[in-house]
């Protein structure tokens, strides 16, 4: 199909070689733009559904989580607000 589709196109390879990119870029732009947020509402990519019907109480704990929240933990080593080390850390 390829090969068919080169022999049909004009002029020299150079002339070739541009027409075809400007083909696969028409033909992606087309797909991009057009196609693929056409068919996007027909894909179930969004349809995901998460059932309660585990068995498991709601307010059961999650197992290998002690309880702890951030406010409980250890201090960080880090500053949440700049890139800068925290002053006590050595280099």
């Amino acid at each position: 199909m390829y090969a068919w589709i080169w022999r049909r196109l004009p002029g020299a390879v150079w002339s070739k070689v541009t027409t075809s990119l400007v083909l696969v870029a028409a033909i992606g732009a087309l797909l991009w733009y057009v196609v693929f947020p056409w068919a996007t509402p027909l894909l179930p990519f969004d349809d995901v559904q998460v059932e309660s019907g585990t068995g498991q109480d709601a307010d059961a704990p999650i197992p290998g989580d002690d309880g702890a929240g951030v406010e409980d933990s250890e201090e960080l080593p880090y500053s949440t607000e700049s890139n800068e080390p925290h002053p006590d850390s050595s280099r």
